[in-house]
């Protein structure tokens, strides 16, 4: 019978061996996912044994990173800003890029407007909105997103993260006309699909075939929903409200001239950690 070491250090060697980059996180999580642990119970219990069940569990998830589908996928679970969050091929991955958006609303709202209301628009997942909630507790949130599938999956961060008394999920289209009754609001944060729909097929596989096309395809040139959000929501914004968008590699200066088309007084771009410019913010 093996320990949970034995099969930590084999599923290590595997994915090393097949070139996958982060293959000792990876080993760790796929290991305590399988065996219904969290990481840190699985390296406490390293020199435990453990069941044939777990270790067919481990040989299952490791072939399937194999075959190139995301840890996020194969476990059900990520994290972001912090949080768990629930991962389906319904959503996209919650990524660290998109941090900078939570920062940029933190930033807007923090000593100015603690109770302010936010609008998450093209929420997926939810992660935004969950991370948005988590630190600005006094606010409150509407999450939107077209596919009631995301939706379910935002909903279920919601409650995972105990934010039910304070967000709002609405299905609706970001490309149209606002519902009625949606009110207004102090933030609108979107990261929108921004691909250019050539591109889909020249990205990694990991991501055309496993993650939601419809959540990456932002039209020929990759800028359609940022049109259609500025043209239709816009007018959602308060006096003195911020729309904040996440933006692909090279779309900041572009996204930033519709902005300022638009009538926003000022915008302003922010780099993630790897020093892309990832965040245009709109001020009215």
């Amino acid at each position: 019978m093996k320990t949970y070491n034995d099969l930590y250090m084999t599923t290590r060697s595997t994915l090393k061996r097949q070139g996958v980059e982060a293959y000792a996180q990876e080993a760790r999580i796929l290991v305590s996912a399988a065996a219904g642990k969290t990481v840190t119970e699985l390296l406490r219990d390293l020199n435990l044994y453990t069941t044939p069940q777990v270790e067919n569990a481990v040989t299952d998830y490791t072939a399937r990173r194999l075959r190139g589908e995301p840890v996020a996928y194969i476990t059900g679970a990520w994290e972001f800003y912090g949080l768990p969050m629930k991962v389906t091929s319904d959503v996209l991955i919650p990524r660290p890029d998109t941090e900078v958006l939570v920062d940029a609303v933190k930033d807007v709202l923090i000593g100015y407007k603690m109770d302010a209301r936010v609008l998450d628009l093209c929420c997926g997942s939810g992660c935004i909105t969950c991370a948005v909630g988590h630190e600005l507790p006094a606010t409150k949130l509407v999450a939107v997103d077209l596919s009631a599938s995301a939706l379910e999956v935002c909903r279920a961060n919601i409650n995972l993260n105990r934010l039910t008394t304070r967000v709002i999920c609405m299905q609706a289209d970001a490309t149209a006309a606002p519902p009625l009754g949606i009110g207004s609001f102090d933030v609108i944060v979107s990261n929108p699909p921004y691909i250019k729909s050539a591109e889909i097929e020249t990205l990694d596989r990991s991501v055309k075939d496993y993650e939601p096309i419809w959540a990456l395809d932002g039209g020929a040139d990759g800028l359609r929903f940022y049109k259609s959000i500025i043209k239709y929501w816009k007018s959602l914004l308060r006096p003195d409200g911020v729309l904040i968008f996440e933006v692909g590699e090279g779309q900041a200066d572009d996204v930033a001239d519709m902005l300022l088309a638009a009538g926003f007084d000022s915008c302003s771009v922010r780099r993630d950690t790897r020093g892309t410019e990832r965040c245009v913010i709109g001020r009215m």
